[in-house]
């Protein structure tokens, strides 16, 4: 059983340093124990030491895109459960039904909307489970 009054850990795997700040500072501001990982391979190790809580994933990043990350998480089975959400600035006709259809749990668009993003990020995270 975990400890109720453990902050949730939340992982960021996001290249690009401005979103990754911004990201990074909301969520800390919002309470959660916030981790972050520059790229797909770095991100997977860090998911696999961290076993997040919820995870936050670029769609393109170095070393394994985001498409690349989420499979591989969906198919470790100590990780399948863990909600991961897309962040991406894909915005064109379909690429919300084709991330959703590649694995994420979620989507969320950039650039992030501080007053937004929390909510997004709550709504994705699973009910403490009652033991």
């Amino acid at each position: 059983m975990s400890d109720p009054a453990a902050p949730v850990r939340l992982l960021v795997i996001e290249d690009n340093p401005e979103s990754l700040d911004l990201m990074m500072y909301l969520l800390q501001a919002f309470g959660y124990a916030a981790f972050a990982a520059e790229d797909g391979e770095s991100g997977l190790e860090a998911a696999a030491e961290l076993r997040p809580d919820l995870i936050i994933c670029d769609i393109h990043l170095p070393r394994m895109d985001g498409f690349g990350v989420v499979q591989r998480l969906k198919a470790d089975p100590d990780l399948q459960m863990t909600p991961v959400l897309a962040v991406t600035a894909l915005a064109m006709v379909g690429d919300r039904d084709r991330v959703l259809a590649g694995g994420f749990d979620g989507y969320i668009s950039k650039p992030i909307d501080p007053l937004t993003f929390g909510g997004l990020v709550k709504r994705h995270l699973k009910p403490p489970s009652i033991c």
